[in-house]
């Protein structure tokens, strides 16, 4: 079933859920509570208040923000604008911010102070017109966002928004280093709202959604925001993820859902039975971003008698292809079966023919919640869309009864805990230490963590290997997650006749 009832304009969505739920609590936060009414009310302000700005349908707008009313608030008015949604990561450098925002044109950046000095420097120096709105900005000022928020603006009125435009811009780690801006529309995004977090996860307007995900992420996006606004929910919205205050909040409130990646779910159940705790009033929990072990499945519903669904998904596809149904005939160790209206195949990356039920091939799909491609880069989206098809890069087997498992990956992307870390990215900042000749960089096995970064480093002649040097100017130039946990010094990096980095080889000779 596919509650296709939801898949409308933003703008039709706000107007329609004030109409109807009026002061339901609809998002809240440690800081703010916000009602669907008033959500109506000033996300329209907001969208009103950005052509004030000069800003036009169809112009980028950044969010730099942590977990918060404000994100909620600030996304949803750029899409009652007919704008383009760019999260970028709270915790990211500014460098990666930096290319973000150069890459997608973003004409505004809503943030905080944190980024002033640095946003300030940067738009003089790359001579641009982009505006800036801070949280923490004089009352009054036109740059603070709690302002904006609560000014009423008659001069124009709000026409519902195009969902089969851009909408979203959503970075993701790729093999040529620098990450790439997937386009979405509100159409692809409010499809898997419609065809699995509605039907397949059971979100209803009378769950009390408790999310401790990055908001910047598809995952959350689509479920914790989206899904939110169509489905009539409640959710409180934690900063960052931490045990502690997710077992602190359910002692507080009564909560029915739980989304999180298999990494967040280890540490709940170590937490858990150390400390004799429960999950209370949460019925279910859904897990995506990274594979899920069998045994953590197991362990965790067995623990908590609460069911743990497991899905697959890839920014490129909106978020889910794949989903475990609640219920006891799940296959534990799958992702589930397909979607409902999504068409996917098992391949031989060879010559493109289906294998045979069983048989490892490249997963690739087809549906409505395809991207439009990779922003900006043409060549980029002609080498995984290929008539109408997605080609994941992932290695995957059906059984008899349609239930997939992801097998590996024929793309190098290292997964840390459900993050994107593209090994190229963490070469170059290697590379910028003076001693370095040469380096690769491999996912290395965790065991809470599913893989971590590790780098193998040739040294100049003359230099010796100073591993916390390394580490110092990576912080510097890439996101903490991204920093290699362990440098290896070797005298050979293998690499094939073209100069591809033979990095199954250093992951074998690590394990040896």
């Amino acid at each position: 079933m596919i509650f296709k009832e939801i898949i409308k304009p933003i703008n039709f969505l706000l107007q329609k859920q004030a109409e109807n739920l009026k002061t339901k609590l609809a998002f809240s936060d440690k800081n703010e509570d916000i009602s669907y009414e008033q959500l109506n009310i000033e996300t329209s302000n907001l969208a009103k208040n950005f052509k004030d700005l000069d800003i036009k349908s169809g112009d980028a707008i950044a969010i730099i923000l942590p977990n918060s009313v404000n994100w909620i608030v600030s996304c949803f008015s750029i899409l009652r604008l007919g704008c383009v949604v760019v999260p970028i990561s709270f915790e990211s450098t500014f460098a990666e911010i930096e290319y973000k925002l150069l890459d997608s044109s973003s004409k505004l950046v809503i943030t905080s102070k944190k980024f002033k000095k640095q946003l300030d420097n940067f738009i003089i120096q790359k001579n641009l017109s982009t505006k800036v709105i801070y949280i923490e900005e004089n009352e009054n000022s036109l740059n603070n966002l709690q302002h904006l928020r609560k000014k009423n603006n008659n001069n124009f009125q709000l026409i519902d928004d195009e969902i089969d435009h851009p909408g979203y811009i959503l970075y993701t780690s790729g093999t040529t280093g620098q990450p790439k801006g997937v386009v979405l529309t509100s159409r692809s995004m409010l499809w898997i709202v419609a065809s699995c977090c509605m039907p397949i996860i059971g979100l209803n307007k009378n769950d009390n959604v408790l999310s401790p995900l990055p908001l910047f992420h598809s995952y959350a996006l689509n479920l914790c925001v989206l899904g939110i606004l169509a489905s009539g929910a409640t959710e409180y919205l934690l900063e960052k993820f931490s045990p502690k205050m997710i077992f602190d909040q359910v002692k507080k409130f009564k909560y029915t859902l739980l989304p999180g990646v298999p990494t967040m779910f280890h540490y709940l159940l170590t937490t858990a039975k150390n400390e004799k705790l429960q999950l209370n009033d949460i019925n279910r929990c859904v897990s995506a971003g990274a594979i899920m072990p069998s045994q953590l499945n197991k362990d965790f519903e067995k623990f908590f008698k609460i069911e743990l669904l497991d899905g697959y998904g890839i920014t490129e596809t909106s978020t889910f292809v794949t989903m475990n149904w609640p219920g006891e005939n799940r296959t534990m160790g799958s992702c589930g079966l397909a979607l409902p209206g999504l068409s996917v195949r098992i391949i031989n990356p060879q010559n493109n023919i289906d294998v045979k039920s069983n048989e490892e091939g490249e997963l690739i799909c087809r549906g409505p919640n395809v991207m439009l491609g990779y922003h900006n880069k043409i060549e980029e989206t002609k080498k995984v869309l290929k008539d109408g098809w997605y080609y994941t890069g992932d290695l995957a087997k059906q059984d008899e009864n349609g239930f997939l498992t992801i097998t590996g990956r024929l793309k190098e992307i290292i997964i840390r805990g459900g993050q994107n870390i593209s090994p190229t990215e963490v070469e170059e900042a290697i590379l910028k230490n003076e001693e370095i000749l040469d380096c690769a960089v491999v996912g290395l096995p965790h065991e809470q963590l599913g893989e971590v970064p590790g780098a193998f480093v040739i040294i100049k002649e003359g230099h010796e290997l100073n591993e916390q040097k390394i580490i110092n100017k990576c912080k510097k130039l890439i996101s903490d997650y991204k920093v290699p946990e362990k440098i290896i010094l070797t005298d050979n990096i293998p690499r094939t006749g073209s100069g591809k980095t033979m990095r199954f080889k250093l992951i074998q000779s690590y394990k040896n």
